[in-house]
């Protein structure tokens, strides 16, 4: 039986207790000129499991920043529970266990950031000589060593993100929250955040962040929520949301008369026709016809369902129904 507010297609859960669990979580905030209550979740749940990267997906306003501060402690749930480590998001115990990267984070920008590592190390309660080997250790790690002792306000945005990650894994974290990790960086900022994500779960450590961009999400993520309005409307592992079945082929052909083909020409550039087909026979019938007609196939490409795709559907699906009612 589902619980209040979760998605029918829900992963079954696993043996091991969740990392993190939400239960019919709903917060609202007071409106405009406190007028009226703005809901943000409503009525949310959601299982995160340990060694698994799951990403809360969905576009602005849709909750996923209030979903991570309900998950740590740091705003308190109208109605529902939530858990960390089984514990109360409030615990030092679990919060002892837990990273924690927001998206917008404030950094004291004429530290060093071996200084700002130095400084959250004391935070956590480590000692001398232990900051220094994990400061040491974190800076190594994400590509800083021999740029520890610049200020932080000459450093690049994505460098300062990877300052940042380093801060949340201080202290060893079982569970490591990043808050649009990926959101303003350039390809090679993106491309290190994700790899320094992958590393985290092969370690085994589990990660939850929240994105709205959906090609990094689909190469990171086991599984996904995909919000709207506080509302979960799709819930489960990307391989089974998404589905591997072919949608339909599309075709590059080179050399051979578009209107002798069996198919209909979407697209030429040049001597290059792109044909879009459907179904192996016609796939096959294509490439029969377009080798007797003395052209040359460039390319053949099987369009599967993206992530795109299904946050599309869904999010416009949950707007149509809104629309009717």
């Amino acid at each position: 039986m589902n619980r209040p507010g979760e998605s029918p297609t829900m992963a079954t859960p696993v043996s091991d207790p969740p990392v993190l669990l939400l239960e019919g979580v709903r917060k609202a905030f007071r409106g405009h000129l406190g007028l009226g209550r703005a809901v943000a979740v409503d009525g949310l749940s959601l299982e995160v499991h340990r060694g698994e990267v799951f990403g809360l997906l969905g576009p602005n306003g849709a909750g996923k920043t209030t979903t991570l501060k309900l998950a740590l402690g740091l705003l308190r749930p109208d109605r529902g529970r939530v858990r960390l480590f089984g514990l109360p998001p409030t615990e030092p115990a679990s919060r002892a266990r837990t990273g924690f990267l927001p998206e917008q984070p404030y950094f004291y920008d004429y530290l060093t950031a071996r200084e700002l590592l130095d400084f959250y190390g004391r935070l956590r309660g480590l000692g001398r000589a232990e900051r220094q080997r994990e400061v040491g250790r974190l800076l190594e790690r994400v590509g800083l060593a021999g740029r520890e002792g610049l200020p932080l306000r000459k450093l690049s945005k994505g460098t300062l993100q990877r300052v940042g990650i380093a801060q949340a894994l201080l202290a060893d974290p079982d569970l490591v929250i990043l808050d649009e990790p990926m959101s303003g960086l350039d390809p090679i900022g993106r491309r290190e955040v994700r790899d320094l994500i992958l590393s985290l779960r092969r370690e085994g450590r589990t990660v939850f962040f929240s994105s709205h961009i959906l090609q990094d999400a689909e190469m990171l993520c086991d599984r996904v929520a995909i919000l709207d309005r506080g509302r979960a409307v799709q819930v489960g592992r990307l391989a089974e949301l998404v589905g591997r079945s072919v949608h339909w082929f599309e075709v590059t052909v080179v050399g051979a008369n578009p209107e002798g083909l069996p198919a209909e020409s979407v697209a030429v550039s040049g001597e290059e026709t792109l044909f879009r087909v459907t179904g192996v026979e016609e796939l096959s019938r294509l490439l029969a016809a377009a080798r007797a007609g003395g052209g040359q196939v460039v390319s053949v490409w099987p369009r599967r369902q993206t992530l795109e795709d299904l946050f599309l559907e869904k999010l416009g699906r949950e707007k149509a129904g809104r629309g009717t009612s």
